[in-house]
This record gives structure tokens, sequence and C-alpha cells, in this order.
């Protein structure tokens, strides 16, 4: 059978989604486990919720960074898979996770030594909350390193198209941390520290098991420092381009308060939605790096570009669906959020922005997943740079200068979606991102 009729098989919807919807659970664990942390933590007053929120926001962004690691890994492990070199695409999660629990101690015994004074920076100053917040991310910091380590193994093992083994190491933990926290909070008298202690717990056993299945497989786990540098490159290239992603939107939400409580609440509103189909989204562009990158480290450059124009219709399909869906619930999703009329009232100002967005964020989400996993990642850097810097940034602030309000800030999100699709459109039409080889 040749190598072309291999790959039509391989690209069918049902294989896409089979990596997909597997990535997407996982991708969903963490986000639901911290709602319903967030919830026991509530109800034992104002100022346990706020450390958590300030503490939570640190471990976040330690998240993100896992997540580029993830990225990272994923594509160079499905070049060497790609290949039909397994061995060596297991190597790749090998130095990833060293690197991943290195970055994960520095995170660990630098929150013992700097944690009450980022508490106090995020919280306002010292008090009650900065206090209950350093306390809190002290004990949760410990649990960094098992937390990337899991990264790192998600992304290797997606890398071989196993998306199995990573639903299980990540469920069962974030199980097993949901039963633990209301009963540590609750019964076994912590407080706010039985939140942290779960944490712990959760993200220790899931880097455990991630590290087993690398000892599995009976490969050297000597560090290779030429391949963690490489690997460091890359991550560099996905950090800038995740930090310009972190300032467009920051900035979006600074401009929005600037407008008024009722603004800002239905541009919060907006912006978790908008987040919350990237996320979901986001597991078709995770099928897309391991197959693109599977299909390129074959030699199959013209299989790769075939995935990729079927990849990208997925992700417009559903952005569409989406679409329908979020403009169907107009009058009766903001509702759930809030009951303030104002707030409602701007929401529908950011809603036809929100609704024709979506089928062409699903495009560009899809295409991001394609280029990442050809290891075409340094235009994607610097796309996102010229996009925020030249799109998204100034229309966000022209939107403050001449009060165009909510509006206005929502036409620059659109303005910055555009000018990245049209930028992917014209990547994959030339070709130059489908690199054949085990390595890029």
């Amino acid at each position: 059978m040749s190598q072309t009729a291999t790959t039509d098989r391989s690209v069918s919807p049902r294989r896409i989604a089979s990596l997909a919807l597997p990535a997407l659970v996982v991708l969903a664990a963490e986000p639901l486990y911290v709602l319903v942390d967030t919830a026991v933590v509530g109800h034992l007053g104002r100022v346990p919720l706020a450390a958590l929120a300030v503490g939570g926001t640190v471990m976040t962004l330690t998240a993100w960074v896992g997540t580029v690691v993830a990225y990272g890994t994923t594509g160079r492990a499905a070049r060497r898979f790609g290949a039909g070199d397994r061995a060596a695409a297991v190597a790749e999660g090998v130095q990833s996770s060293w690197l991943a629990f290195g970055v994960g101690l520095v995170i660990a015994i630098g929150m013992q030594f700097g944690g009450a004074a980022l508490a106090r920076t995020l919280a306002g100053g010292a008090g009650d909350v900065a206090d209950a917040a350093a306390h809190w991310l002290r004990i949760a910091a410990l649990g960094a390193p098992g937390l990337l380590l899991a990264a790192a193994g998600n992304g290797w093992l997606r890398g071989v198209q196993d998306t199995r083994r990573p639903l299980y190491f990540v469920l069962g933990p974030n199980l097993l941390s949901a039963v633990l926290c209301p009963l540590l909070v609750y019964p076994g008298g912590l407080g706010l520290i039985g939140s942290a202690v779960a944490n712990v717990v959760a993200q220790t056993l899931c880097g455990a098991l991630f590290a087993a299945a690398l000892v599995a497989e009976r490969v050297s786990l000597r560090p290779r420092p030429r391949v963690i540098r490489q690997q460091l490159v890359l991550s560099r290239d996905l950090l800038i381009r995740g930090l310009a992603f972190q300032a467009s939107f920051l900035s979006a939400t600074a401009v929005a308060a600037r407008f008024g409580a009722a603004a800002v609440g239905a541009h919060q509103i907006a912006l978790q939605l908008w987040f919350f189909t990237a996320l979901v989204l986001d597991a078709l562009a995770i099928a897309a790096q391991s197959l693109v990158g599977a299909a390129l480290g074959a030699g199959d450059d013209a299989g790769a570009r075939a995935l990729a124009r079927r990849i990208g219709l997925l992700g417009g399909i559903c952005g569409v669906g989406f679409a329908l869906f979020v403009a169907a619930g107009a009058g009766v999703v903001p509702t759930w959020f809030s009951s303030d009329p104002g707030v409602r009232e701007q929401a529908m100002v950011a809603w036809p922005w929100f609704v024709v967005m979506l089928p062409l964020a699903g495009v560009v989400f899809a295409l991001d997943g394609v280029l990442i996993g050809a290891g075409d990642v340094r235009y994607l850097r610097n796309l996102t740079i010229v996009a925020a810097l030249g799109g998204f940034l100034p229309a966000i602030w022209l939107a403050y200068a001449l009060d165009l309000g909510l509006g206005g800030i929502w036409a620059g999100l659109t303005v910055f979606v555009v000018i990245r699709l049209v930028a992917l459109l014209l990547r994959l039409r030339n070709g130059r991102w489908a690199v054949v080889g085990a390595v890029r």
C-alpha cells in the first residue's frame, strides 16, 4: 500500500476525532477541577477565596508554561514517530521531562523564598489576603514539578499518538483531588491549606504516572543537554508568542474597565466564553500537531498538506457550529453569568463580533496546530507579534481614544484574528512549512 493511501485513511474525521476527543477531556480536566476548588474554598469566606484567586493566578501561569512544553514536545516526538523511530520519539519525551522537572523544581523552591513578596504584589500590599495567599502558594508550588512532568508526558504520548493513557493519568488524580479537597478543607480542619495539599497530591501523582510510563518504555533516561537546548529554543518561541497574547488580552481588559463596571463585566463574560471555545478547538489543534508531525517525519509532505487542508476545514466547521450556538443563545447565555441589566446590555454590544469571529477562529486555531506540528514555530511567533502590535493593541487603544466602547475592543480582537487567518492561509499555500524529516 502506498504512503499516500495510508495518509488518506489516517486523516479521516474518525481518526482525527480519536485523537482530539481524549485531548479535549485532558484539557478540560484542570479547569473543571479549578471550578470545584473555587466552590469549596468559596464557602470559607471572602479572604480565603481572594487568597485562592491570588495564588491560583501564579499556578495558572505555571500550567501555561507546561502547555508550552507539551506543544513543543508533541511536534518533535511526532516527527520521530512518523519516521518509524518510536524509541527516538520517546527519547524526546525523556529530555522534555528533564527540562520540565528542572523548571518545576525552580518554581517550587523559588516560591518558598519569594512567594510572600509575590503574593503581596498581586494582592496590592500586605494584609490578610496576602498572608493567606503566600501560605497557600508555598504549599501548592510543591506540586509544580509533577504538574510540568505531566505536561511533558502529555506531549510525547500525543506525539506517538497514544491519547488513552494521558486520559487516565490526568482524570484519575484530578478526581482524587476533587474528593480530597472538601475532605481536607472541612472535616480535616485544614481550611484553605487543605486546597493546596489536594493540589499537590494530584499533581505529584499525575507526574509520577507519566514518569512511570517513560520508565516502562525502556529507553535511556540520561539527560542530553544538546536536545534540551533545542527544546528550549522551541519553548522560547512559544513563550514569546504566548506573552504577545497575554499583553493583548490584559490590555483589552484594562481598556474595558475604563468604560465602566458594566462594560468590563460583559467583556469578562464574552472573553471567558471565547477562552472556552479556544479550549475545545485546541483539542483539534493537538490532533493536528500529532498527525502533521508524523506525516512530515515519514517524508510525506503531500500527506501533510492534505492533513492541513482537512483539519483547517474541520476547524471552520466547528467554528460555525459554535457561532450558531452562541448566536442562538444571545438573549439567554449572558443571564447565566449576571443579573445586572447593564452588563447584559453591554454583552449584546460584544456578541455580534463574537459570533462573526468564531468560524474564522476555528480555522486559525486548527492551522496553529498544523504549524506547531510542523515545527514552524518561529513563523507563528512572528505572526502573533505582528498581529498583536499591528492590529489588536492599536485597535484597543484607538477604541479608548475615540470612546468606541466594548464594540471597539471586540472589533480589535476580530482584526487580530483576521490578520492571523490571512497570514496562515498564505503560509499554508506556499508550503514552506512542510519540511520533511525526523527533525526540523
